[in-house]
């Protein structure tokens, strides 16, 4: 099982050339759902003492596995947040793979952790974060959000203490809009926190709302950090971070940007301006998994002072000492909740080395453009209109005429067609259409389509 024997030979032919086939395919499918009943028809009594024969095994796995999972690469992918990972970042996640690299230590992942590193450092610096800044790869925003907000809890909590401040309060508060993703409520349960709800103006948290949202609390001293979206999921809407930055500064606060869907738009000349501020920012999540063309699961997590993250992730273990006896090498186990992890910032860093990072400018800005010839098609559709003008890759539409029910029965033809997959979402109340553009080969032709069958 662990040599590289006639079964393994063949296993790797098979493997080499399936890869081959589905890189080369052009477009990528869209492929569709499958209802439990079918898959386990189809993969009932699959595993057992005895093994299967490699090829049935990966023609199984092509015909019914991958054909039930709707393609997120595909450019007709337009629900939820898509990706497309370059062909460089997947091949470069097939090396990562088979070489078996970790990277939970210098001690043990040196070269992984460097290179990793190089591309955190490059992101700070879009952001604007002082050479200094550093951090890890995670899995996702929604593991990003919860280390950085433990690193805003016990920071502010050591710090009060030193300073001979109050008492520590019951549980700590973290402010944030109705518009931040749902893990920072799931991240605040876990870490036995609160959240201070601050009323978004059109949508956007500013630091006008936010400096009179704790003005007018009866107990400000408990807020131990504010949470900033830099491209809301559901519109793609960037928080006045500027503002948000102002006001956390007075007040002592750590400041949180969760730009895992947005912050890919640094590298858009067209819309930088719009994430001004994000260079105060305590710590930053940004996911390349989402718009910056890597596979899944990667997740940037940044720190301005990555000592002080370091200082509550670090885990002590009589094993674990060996890894923390020269404190200046980097152990990406320390500024995160995890220990163990894979180098998922690998196939980054190779995509990026190869591309340069103009490819990617120009596929965002691809994205941008398409977004916005898309809200012009839609204001010169006599039955459409733009729920709000779209300020990332996000286009939200309305149907006039159209109840709930309505907008599923096209996106579920759209998908059974294989024309696209899109979801409905809602907004303030009212359920609406919904495109996110990521893709750099999603084209206009499509968008038209899709809006033709909403006539």
């Amino acid at each position: 099982m662990h040599q590289y024997d006639e079964l393994t030979e063949r296993i790797a032919k098979a493997v080499y050339e399936y890869t081959d086939w589905r890189l080369r395919l052009d477009p990528v499918p869209l492929d569709s759902g499958m209802s439990r009943e079918a898959l386990e028809e189809r993969m009932g009594g699959l595993l057992g003492a005895r093994g299967n024969d490699p090829e049935k095994v990966l023609a199984l796995y092509d015909e019914t596995v991958s054909r039930a999972v709707i393609s997120a690469d595909s450019p007709r992918f337009l629900a939820f947040i898509p990706a497309a990972p370059s062909k460089a970042a997947l091949l470069f996640d097939m090396v990562v793979s088979c070489a078996s690299i970790q990277g939970t230590s210098w001690l043990e992942a040196a070269g992984a952790v460097h290179a990793e590193n190089q591309v955190l450092a490059l992101l700070a610096r879009l952001a604007g974060l002082p050479e200094s800044a550093g951090g890890c790869f995670v899995s996702g925003g929604s593991a990003g959000n919860l280390s950085a907000l433990v690193v805003a809890r016990d920071t502010t909590e050591r710090g009060r203490a030193r300073a001979g401040g109050e008492d520590r309060p019951r549980r700590w508060r973290v402010a944030a809009s109705d518009q931040a993703h749902s893990s920072i409520d799931n991240a605040l349960r876990i870490i036995g926190a609160d959240p201070l709800p601050v009323a978004a103006r059109d949508h956007r948290l500013t630091g006008s709302a936010l400096r009179a949202t704790l003005d007018a609390d009866d107990d400000p001293a408990s807020v131990c950090a504010v949470v900033a979206t830099a491209g809301t999921t559901n519109a793609g809407i960037v928080d006045d971070l500027a503002g948000v930055g102002e006001v956390a500064r007075e007040r002592g606060l750590w400041f949180h940007v969760d730009g895992a869907y947005g912050g890919a738009g640094l590298f858009a000349p067209s819309v930088r301006d719009r994430f001004a501020g994000i260079e105060q920012a305590d710590s930053l999540v940004i996911d390349p998994h989402k718009w910056l063309f890597a596979p899944f699961d990667c997740a940037a997590l940044l720190y301005r002072e990555p000592g002080l993250a370091r200082v509550v992730h670090t885990q002590d273990a009589s094993y674990l000492d060996v890894i923390h006896e020269r404190p200046d090498e980097w152990n990406p186990s320390d500024y995160a909740y995890h220990l163990t992890r894979r180098a998922r910032g690998l196939p980054l860093w190779f995509s990026l080395a190869v591309h340069g990072t103009d490819a990617y400018s120009e596929a965002i800005e691809a994205a941008l453009s398409l977004t916005r010839e898309a809200a012009a098609l839609i204001r010169a559709t006599p039955y459409l209109e733009l729920v709000r003008e779209p300020e990332l890759a996000v286009v939200l539409l309305r149907r006039r005429g159209w109840t709930a029910r309505d907008y599923h029965v096209w996106a579920a033809q759209l998908l059974a067609d294989q024309v696209a997959f899109v979801a409905p979402s809602s907004w303030e109340g009212e359920t609406v259409g919904r495109f996110v553009f990521m893709h750099p080969h999603t084209t206009i032709d499509l968008v038209a389509e899709l809006i033709e069958r909403m006539a």
